[in-house]
């Protein structure tokens, strides 16, 4: 089923039945559909049709998920844009998609050359009167990468693409008309379009958006909404996890918590369902695979530490730097097969050529694979650190660091050195109310890792810094470094 079809289809089935909602809007299904319409009258009045591209630079809102269902129902793609970046940052990514209209929240233009509305407007048009574009082929998001070396890129995910993935989701997270997901994580990202937004409306079920998390009102819109569901990072379990204990929150209606974008420690993933009482199940994937490949099964074993098992109809394997398929057990890079693996990174065919060998997508992610078939991540083949010939994966060594109780958040990375080429730094952040000495971290890591794979120096802060989307930000902790190093 095509997601130009989507709106159509909940309205014909179920008219009364809730769909969407925010801080401000709730819309049944015959709603939804009807709001599609008008946007995408809009969208045509603007000069919008089959093979254009729309930008999105919105925050989390109804009115962001109406956008893209109008621009699919043109023929269109949209380009999510985070709208807390800078006009150069966004410049960027409308010129290099190719937008030709650009949405925001006041309709002020970021290029010359690309029309922009308000997204008022997109209540206000005339019902698009044609039939939709149904073209699984045809380009549906083109979601830039987050640019930690160079500019971002374009990952071109097409309707096949996302049509897979939301089968495939909805099948390993067991999703049906019944669900009500509660999305907290950026639309901006391919994570909260497709595991909050079109996994629950595919399957008949429900979403309500919030802006952003927050602390201070998550578990009170948990008790209030019911939610089935939602998905969040490492760092929103941590920020939980580390609330007093006298919060004991009513969660009877979540079957489960989704944690993805970033390796958790697998400490926290067993604490967090002693304390709360439901689980979370960790996920693994990226923008170039439509967002999901690996998950810790919702019912069956689940294994902390690991990403779980392979989606249906996904590929997992571990090669070595020749593409050379590893064994059971053994160490290298991870590559993903499947129709949910992206057309390729727009107007860049020698970076998609290097990417995507063969039919498999090559992640730049170092795992193992184990016996019963579950994948656990390393590290990341450009953040593996050799200090004198020796290979030191952070997560490691982070996983360490977290084991520490007074440890709130550890990120490592490898700083040149004249002898060993590199050595190990660790950043820490503490828990509220707490005290460590670095002498302390220092004697836990002597006990627990072997020399070579002990930090050089730590580094105590605040708070570590985040990106846009919850991930902690390594190339800030590198600049970081080097005024701490000078």
């Amino acid at each position: 089923m095509q997601f130009t079809m989507l709106s159509k289809l909940r309205a014909e089935e179920a008219p009364n039945a809730h769909c969407i909602s925010d801080s401000n809007i709730s819309l049944t299904n015959y709603e939804f559909h009807k709001a599609v319409l008008r946007a995408a009258g809009t969208m045509d009045s603007q000069g919008i049709c089959e093979g254009d591209v729309v930008a999105l630079m919105l925050p989390n809102q109804v009115e962001f998920v109406v956008a893209m269902f109008a621009a699919w129902y043109l023929g269109a793609a949209i380009t999510p844009i985070n709208p807390m970046l800078t006009h150069k940052e966004a410049n960027h990514q409308l010129k290099d998609s190719g937008a030709k209209l650009l949405i925001n929240l006041t309709g002020e233009k970021i290029d010359n050359n690309v029309s922009s509305i308000a997204v008022t407007m997109l209540k206000h048009g005339d019902e698009f009167q044609h039939a939709p574009v149904v073209n699984p082929e045809a380009l549906a998001l083109l979601i830039y990468t987050s640019g930690t070396t160079g500019l971002p890129k374009g990952v071109m995910l097409d309707h096949s693409n996302i049509i897979a993935m939301t089968e495939m989701g909805r099948e390993g997270l067991q999703i049906s008309e019944k669900d009500h997901c509660l999305l907290i994580l950026p639309l901006f990202h391919v994570n909260g379009i497709v595991v909050s937004i079109l996994v629950p409306l595919a399957s008949g079920g429900r979403v309500t958006i919030r802006q952003r998390f927050d602390i201070e009102t998550f578990f009170s819109d948990i008790e209030q909404l019911r939610p089935t569901y939602f998905s969040a990072v490492p760092t929103i379990y941590a920020m939980l996890y580390a609330l007093p204990k006298e919060v004991v929150p009513d969660v009877s209606s979540l079957r489960y918590g989704v944690c993805g974008a970033a390796p958790a420690s697998a400490d926290l993933l067993v604490n967090f369902e002693k304390r709360y009482g439901f689980p979370i199940v960790e996920a693994y994937g990226l923008s170039e695979g439509t967002c999901g490949s690996t998950l810790n099964p919702v019912n069956g074993i689940r294994k902390a530490g690991t990403v779980g098992l392979p989606l249906p109809g996904q590929k997992i394997a571990i090669a070595d730097f020749n593409g050379r398929h590893l064994s059971v057990g053994e160490i290298g890079e991870v590559l993903i097969q499947g129709k949910n693996v992206m057309r390729g990174y727009l107007n860049k065919p020698e970076e998609t050529a290097k990417t995507v060998v063969n039919g498999w997508l090559h992640t730049g992610d170092i795992g193992r694979i184990d016996d019963e078939g579950y994948l656990s991540i390393v590290g990341r083949l450009k953040e593996m650190i050799i200090r004198g010939g020796e290979n030191i994966y952070p997560k490691e060594i982070e996983d360490t660091l977290l084991e520490v109780a007074e440890v709130f958040e550890a990120a490592v990375i490898g700083v040149s050195d004249e002898k060993w080429g590199e050595v190990v730094w660790a950043f820490i952040s503490l828990k509220p109310n707490t005290e460590c000495s670095i002498d302390q971290i220092n004697q836990y890591c002597k006990q627990h890792l072997t020399r070579y794979k002990q930090p050089e120096k730590v580094i105590v802060l605040p708070t570590l810094p985040k990106n846009a989307v919850g991930k902690i930000d390594k190339p800030k902790l590198r600049g970081l470094y080097q005024v701490q190093g000078a």
